[in-house]
């Protein structure tokens, strides 16, 4: 019997193993099919509490503790919430002298900020196994603490009292720092008086250096040369008035073309000549007078002067028995009745020769050549400042009482302030329009202070009202007396004004600008150290 070929029997056996491992294979995947849809049916059939406390045993990153506060169920946030009762209840127990409840209260806080920063560190949500101890503890203690009438309404009222006290409180001691500041800022600390001390002995001892003085006043026709760079200051202060000479000087590139006014007192006088005679400032010529000096200068022509003679005003400003109670203890300040601060709206008398003065307080650095401020146009207008107005704070409305009918009529609220301390006048125009009459007529219309409290800002924005040409801010940069300044405006500003209380003589001085001040004075001078200037 012939075999039949192996060709026939293998591709029949081929067929059949393929379609057994096809089956095979569909089956799998049937089965598995079932199996994932059978385990969410069942997944799907959990209560929701169920899952996420399944979801909790299996975190392994750690708590999620704004799930697990959020969560009504949650044993933290019922220790949190028991914990907020108990502070405000220790309060309240203090307050009533209950000092035993009040110790009572806060070990148990303890006790249950201990469960809390223990959950927190471990990563794992607080049972109600390990907190119900402090749970019913806490509960008892805030029962007590209703027993002892220590209510809602309660607590209300006694937070109210003591939110009340501790406003009164504070407002107390905010009025002593004001008043403890402004007295610092006004004293004259010993090292400034003996220096007035020594430098008006020596002026009359040396006869040398009266001569000298002497003979520079007459020769020097630079006082009324219009060609010249002319600044003028009004101070008592001989240390900051010589900074300011100095720091001119010093930055300047044609020194021995500025010419400087100062005007002080009778007190001062021999102090200040004999200071700025004794002294070199790169061929600055420098002139002093005495307000006391000028004829004009009287209560007939001055109404500040006819203020000072008023009883009332007098009691206003030097026994601060008078006026409005709420007016603060700056506005009271009798150093605005002085001439010395009220010189600069009579620049043109002071000065009848001249046709443009820079105009500078004594707290002031110069720290680049400020010539430039003598050819800037002010377009017909008498006085060239920096505005101030980039913030709300200094608008007109902010210094000025809009409630006065005349105030009301003639300047608008949200006019532009500008600053005083480095301005340029043209006196020229200032003539021309009469603008020291203007300055006049708003004092006299003040008499009784309901235009404006005190100072020379006021009355300066009423009387140059319309007559003030903007100036570039980097001219002018202020707030070194009393605020944080962008260090970048410090950099490229041409005059540093340490406006404020915090002057950098002081020793309540802003010590990190102090360094400004500072490097313009010798401290190795004699004078100066004698007199312990450090």
């Amino acid at each position: 019997m012939r075999r039949r070929p192996p060709d026939f029997r293998r591709p029949a056996r081929r067929r059949l193993s393929n379609a057994f491992w096809w089956t095979l294979c569909f089956v799998a995947v049937l089965l598995f099919v079932f199996i994932l849809t059978k385990g969410t049916q069942i997944e799907s059939t959990r209560p929701v509490l169920a899952r996420r406390a399944y979801r909790h045993e299996g975190i392994m990153e750690g708590l999620n503790i704004t799930e697990e506060m959020l969560n009504p169920s949650s044993i933290a946030r019922q220790l949190s919430d028991q914990i907020s009762l108990a502070k405000a209840f220790v309060v309240i127990a203090k307050e009533s002298s209950n000092l035993q409840f009040a110790w009572e209260l806060s070990a148990q806080i303890r006790n249950s900020q201990i469960l809390l920063s223990s959950a927190a560190t471990r990563r794992v949500p607080l049972q109600i196994t390990e907190a119900e101890t402090a749970i019913r503890d806490m509960a008892l203690l805030l029962y007590q603490a209703q027993q002892l009438h220590y209510d809602s309404a309660t607590m209300i009222m006694r937070l109210k009292a003591k939110i009340q006290t501790l406003d009164e409180q504070m407002s107390s001691v905010s009025d002593k720092s004001s008043k403890y500041g402004q007295i610092a800022a006004e004293e004259v600390p010993k090292s400034l008086y003996c220096l007035g001390v020594r430098l008006t002995t020596e002026w009359f001892r040396n006869l040398n250096l009266q001569k000298k003085f002497s003979e520079e006043k007459q020769i020097d026709m630079k006082l009324k040369d219009n060609d010249l760079y002319h600044f003028c200051v009004f101070s008592d202060n001989i240390l900051a008035t010589s900074v300011v000479v100095n720091s001119t000087a010093l930055n300047s590139k044609n020194p021995e073309r500025i010419v400087f006014h100062l005007v002080t007192d009778e007190v001062n006088y021999a102090a200040m000549k004999a200071w700025f005679t004794m002294n070199d400032f790169r061929r600055v010529t420098v002139d002093v007078q005495m307000f006391e000096d000028f004829s004009w200068l009287n209560a007939s022509y001055v109404p500040v002067l006819k203020q000072l003679q008023d009883s009332d005003t007098q009691n206003y400003y030097f026994s601060g028995n008078g006026g409005d109670s709420r007016t603060p203890i700056k506005f009271r300040n009798p150093k605005y009745l002085s001439m010395l601060n009220h010189l600069r709206f009579y620049i043109p008398e002071v000065f009848p020769a001249l046709k443009k003065v820079v105009f500078l307080d004594d707290d002031i650095v110069v720290q680049r050549d400020v010539s430039g401020l003598f050819s800037i146009d002010l377009n017909g207008n008498v006085n060239g400042a920096v505005e101030t107005c980039m913030e709300t704070f200094h608008r007109y409305h902010k210094y000025l009482n809009y409630s006065h009918p005349l105030i009301r009529e003639h300047f608008d609220p949200d006019a532009c302030g500008w600053a005083f301390g480095m301005n340029v006048f043209d006196l020229v125009e200032w003539r021309r329009r009469n603008v020291t009459g203007i300055y006049h007529y708003w004092q006299e219309k003040n008499v009784d202070r309901t235009l404006w409290k005190l100072g020379t800002l006021p009355p300066g924005l009423l009387t140059f009202y319309g007559l003030t040409e903007p100036l570039d801010p980097s001219w002018h940069v202020l707030g070194l007396g009393y605020t944080n300044v962008d260090p970048q405006l410090i950099e490229k500003g041409a005059v540093l004004h340490f406006n404020g209380n915090s002057k950098p003589w002081l020793k309540i001085g802003i010590e990190k600008y102090k360094p400004l001040w500072e490097k313009y004075v010798d401290y190795t001078h004699p004078l100066l150290q004698s007199c312990n200037f450090h």
